[in-house]
This record gives C-alpha cells, sequence and structure tokens, in this order.
C-alpha cells in the first residue's frame, strides 16, 4: 500500500534530519506536530542535494546531481518516487502548494558548488544566499502558514533574513572547512588568507542586520511554529557570539561548535521564555 510507504519515506526524512543536525532536529521538536513532519520532508530533500555537493568527494559528483535532479522532476511530475527522500518531500510541496520556482532556485544554487569556488561580488553572494538559504525559508514559511498566502507575503521578508542570518553564520563557522577542503570562498571582498577583526566585525555586524529584521517576522508566525524557529534563533545567535568572541585567526583553524549540553540549555530557557509570553 502506497500509505505504508508512505510513513515509511516520512519515518526516513525525520532520521536523515536528526542523524544530520542536534541543532535543528532539538528546534524542529518544538514545532506542533501538524507541521513537524513536513519541516524533516524540507531539510532531507535539501540535506541530501547538499551532500551531493559538499561530501561526496570520491565519486563523480556531477553525475549524482544530476540523477538526483531528475528523480526529483519525476517525483513532482508522478507525485511519487522511490526515493523515500524525495517522496516525502514532493508530498510537502503539494500539500502546501510550494512554489517551483524556489525548488528550482535551490537546486540552482547546490549545482553551482560543484564548478563556482569563489565569490567576488556582494551580487553574486547575495544571489547565492538566496538560492541556498532564503527559499528554503520560505519553503519553510509556507508549511508554517499552512498555505495562508496573504500571511506568507506578510513574513516572506523576514523569512528570506532568518534564511541569510543562518547561511551567512554556518559560511562564518566553516570558514576552514570550505577554503581548505572545498576550496571556496564565500564572502566578497574578504582574504582569507589574512582575514582580520575589521572583516570580521563588518561580516558579523552583516549578520545581526539579518538577525534584528529576521526576529520581527517570529513574532508574527502562528503558535505551533513560533517556539520551533525562536529555538533556531536563539542557536544560532549564540554561534554567532562564540565567533565574534572568537579572534579571527582562530575561525580560519578551528570549526566553532556549540555543545549539546549548551544546546539544551538554551532549549530549556527559549521554552521558559516563550510559556512566560516573553518572545516579543
Amino acid at each position: 500500500m502506497k500509505e505504508l510507504f508512505d510513513i515509511v519515506s516520512k519515518k526516513c526524512s525525520k532520521n536523515v534530519t536528526e542523524t544530520y543536525s542536534t541543532s535543528f532536529s532539538l528546534a524542529t521538536r518544538m514545532l506542533g506536530p501538524s507541521i513537524r513532519q513536513d519541516i524533516y520532508n524540507i531539510y532531507g530533500f535539501v540535506r541530501f542535494a547538499d551532500e551531493i555537493v559538499d561530501s561526496f568527494h570520491d565519486y563523480n559528483k556531477e553525475v549524482l546531481f544530476s540523477r538526483f535532479e531528475n528523480a526529483l522532476e519525476e517525483a513532482l511530475f508522478d507525485r511519487i518516487s522511490l526515493n523515500p527522500i524525495l517522496n516525502s518531500f514532493q508530498d510537502t510541496v503539494y500539500k502546501y502548494n510550494i512554489d517551483r520556482a524556489l525548488i528550482d532556485t535551490f537546486m540552482s544554487s547546490m549545482r553551482l558548488d560543484l564548478t563556482k569556488s569563489v565569490y567576488s561580488t556582494t551580487e553574486e553572494f547575495n544571489e547565492y544566499i538566496y538560492g541556498s538559504a532564503d527559499v528554503v525559508g520560505l519553503m519553510c514559511l509556507n508549511v508554517f502558514v499552512k498555505g495562508d498566502t496573504e500571511k506568507y507575503n506578510q513574513l516572506k521578508e523576514s523569512a528570506m533574513n532568518l534564511g541569510s542570518a543562518f547561511q551567512k553564520v554556518n559560511f562564518l563557522r566553516d570558514l576552514k572547512e570550505d577554503y581548505e577542503n572545498l576550496s571556496r570562498t564565500y564572502f566578497p571582498n574578504t582574504n582569507l588568507d589574512s582575514l582580520d577583526e575589521e572583516s570580521k566585525a563588518q561580516i558579523i555586524q552583516e549578520i545581526e542586520e539579518n538577525f534584528n529584521q529576521g526576529y520581527q517576522g517570529i513574532l508574527q508566525l502562528p503558535h505551533d511554529s513560533k517556539l520551533g524557529v525562536f529555538v533556531a534563533y536563539r542557536y544560532y545567535k549564540r554561534l554567532l557570539k562564540k565567533l565574534q568572541q572568537t579572534p579571527a585567526t582562530e575561525i580560519k583553524n578551528a570549526r566553532i561548535r556549540v555543545p549539546n549540553v549548551e544546546k539544551i540549555g538554551l532549549l530549556t530557557r527559549s521554552y521558559v521564555k516563550y510559556q512566560l509570553n516573553l518572545v516579543k
């Protein structure tokens, strides 16, 4: 029965989320039960695409990505896929009428990672950020507002800013790995061979502006999505704080993390603030 296969597919997406990202899975658990699985489904899709271009170094990434891209196309056309991750993702796409342009833009940005390693201009950087992060935030926003077009348009800019903030924090955290292992330089006009405090401060200021605009959207989210997004926001804000306190030379040579015990503490405090109606 297709229903049984769908159950298996959704469990796979949840497993991918919990295996690859402790922080994101903790935040997702704080979402309402009616939308939680759909966020797992979106995460599983974007994670698999990202893994192909970032991790499968011993294989032909371009061939694998093209196969994944073709399988995605078939899943969206047939409304079923033997790839359980794509099967669960297409279900969410149709359930909330997620704009196909968001999906295509995301895949285009992921494909760029196969060939492009340096982003020299702000325009190139912003375009990549939009495709790799902002559109993912917009996919999730479709779920959070349950397809309400008016609410979606109202919160669209905030969701994009939050997506941008999360992605830029990831870039700053992963500076060493991206530069040394993948030969990628995302931040324009920044010499990573001699990253200094001034350059780091400028990047952090830009991220803070994204966070401030994104937070305003969190306050307007529906009840069953607000806490989960707030938890993710608090986690990334904490990670940014640690990066701010870390010397620029050390950021280039180590991957800064928030320990799991600290993540649990953030989750607890966020929950208390939410229950006391202090998220405003």
